[in-house]
């Protein structure tokens, strides 16, 4: 089957899902505002450092004072090649900025320079993973914008105050086409949106911190129709369950407008998250409401063929990527392979591991449960306590018998705690596997011979109890008898 038909099909199926769900058709799009990761803002040298005291990172041009000039900064142009190159978009050799106008408390100049009718990069696509098939999700545009300030509500209710340190800070803007169908989908588009701008270094996707905020723009029509129904914009979601459960509401709420045979009011809305809703900000703008023109103080942005061709020798492997090569390589399940790949850390922590002499298999069963739970974010992992060597080390004990699984969790815990090794660990508490035959059937015969109404009750067909017996024993050896050679010898005794 070709890529295409494979797409096909998973389209086919979300439709059917949706379907299923609703009499309307779901159309959503994204413009997803990613903070580039440079040191200094988009048209000045102040800093972009989060966290800094209100009002400290700011100049007199990010500021919007009278008669400052702006000054284009260059690595936010590279950042943005470098994505525009990954998903595959046309690069545009002249495109120039311009200015957006309207009104905010948080916005200084009264404008936003921005990109609008020649934008850096047009097309591409941004290539997921949905419901176990490839799905290609057309952009429209990514362009460089700067970033406005932030309005601080007082919780009293007294006064809202402005934070100038965000104005200016360089963003792209990352703009789908209308092709998500659903909730799930649109969040799954930005997850693996997210894990591309951080595999390619030019964002921290810190959602907390407001590095990577989205705009969800929803409509709804019968199914068939071809027209686009009423849009609805959902402002400023910064978290993927979020931006799933502001569409799932949207979708009921439009829905039952619809069924009622009531309009769709063209509107921006947000998201309450304390109130599970979303609610009406204002009438939906349109691209003249904001007076677009060019920015007298900026030339045109020329790209050269040789920093194109630069920009695509220098781009790293991409999470999608990644995951295939996983699969292919290491044999690993679809689902271990893309939990692996969301986050470079956690890449390369497996990578690390396996190259340290671990199956792959267990290198991923135990990242996966037992490292992921000692750690509030995956991104974590990097600073981990025990390093990928430690880990492999550990595992090498699990598959060669000398301890087992149980054992094995208490040997991790009290690496994470001591940073001792396995080794040190299991040696000077005695907790390598018994795997002597004499000494675990001598604890197996104690343990049959103790339950005879147990041993009826096996021979008469209860055959579950096994796994009763087999704990038995465990208890008895603290845990240390090989379970293999325990199952064997039960099963002989037993049925004997």
């Amino acid at each position: 089957m070709t890529m295409a038909m494979t797409m096909a099909k998973t389209m086919a199926k979300t439709m059917a899902k949706t379907m299923a769900k609703t009499p309307w058709e779901v159309v959503i799009g994204l413009e997803v505002h990613v903070q580039l990761a440079t040191q200094t803002k988009l048209f000045c040298g102040c800093s972009t450092q989060f966290g800094a005291p209100p009002n400290t990172n700011v100049c007199a041009v990010c500021s919007g004072q009278p008669g400052v000039l702006p000054v284009l900064n260059a690595q936010a142009i590279t950042f943005a090649l470098k994505l525009g190159l990954a998903t595959g978009g046309t690069i545009r050799r002249r495109s120039r900025f311009a200015r957006k106008n309207y009104f905010y408390p948080d916005l200084p100049k009264g404008y936003q320079i921005s990109q609008y009718d020649e934008p850096l990069v047009e097309g591409g696509a941004v290539e997921i993973w949905y419901e176990g098939q490839p799905r290609s999700i057309g952009l429209t545009r990514i362009h460089l914008e700067e970033d406005a300030g932030k309005n601080v509500h007082l919780a009293t209710g007294a006064a809202s105050l402005v934070d100038l340190n965000r104005a200016g800070v360089p963003l792209i803007e990352v703009v789908s086409e209308p092709a998500l169908r659903a909730p799930e989908e649109a969040a799954e588009y930005m997850r693996t949106l997210r894990g591309i701008v951080r595999a390619l270094g030019i964002c921290d996707g810190n959602l907390e911190q407001g590095s990577l905020r989205c705009d969800a723009n929803i409509s709804l029509r019968p199914w068939g129709q071809q027209a686009l129904g009423t849009k609805v914009e959902v402002k400023n979601i910064n978290s993927f369950r979020f931006v799933q459960k502001a569409l799932e509401y949207e979708i009921e709420r439009q829905g039952g407008l619809l069924t009622r045979g009531q309009t769709i009011q063209q509107e921006t809305r947000q998201w309450n998250a304390e109130g599970g809703r979303t609610e009406s900000m204002r009438s939906k703008e349109e691209a003249h409401d904001y007076r677009y023109f060019p920015e007298p103080d900026l030339p045109p942005v020329m790209i050269e063929e040789g920093l194109i061709d630069a920009v695509r020798a220098a781009l790293p492997e991409l999470p999608l990527q990644r995951r295939q090569r996983l699969m292919e390589q290491d044999g690993l399940s679809e689902y271990d392979a893309t939990e692996l790949t969301r986050e470079s850390e956690l890449t390369d922590y497996y990578s690390r591991a396996v190259a340290a002499g671990a199956l792959p298999k267990r290198v991923a069963n135990w990242m996966l449960t037992e490292l992921l739970s000692r750690v509030t974010d995956a991104r974590d992992v990097a600073q981990a306590p025990v390093a990928p060597a430690g880990l492999a080390e550990l595992l090498g004990l699990l598959e060669s018998g000398k301890v087992s699984g149980k054992l094995a969790k208490e040997i991790w815990a009290k690496m994470w705690d001591s940073g001792r090794t396995a080794l040190q660990i299991a040696t000077e508490g005695g907790l390598f596997q018994q795997s002597d035959s004499g000494a675990i059937e001598q604890a197996v015969r104690a343990v049959v011979d103790a339950h005879p109404d147990r041993v009826a009750d096996y021979r008469a067909g209860k055959t579950k109890l096994m796994g009763w017996f087999v704990g038995q024993v465990m208890q008895a050896t603290q845990g240390k008898a090989n379970p293999q050679l325990v199952n064997t010898l039960l099963t002989q005794l037993l049925d004997g």
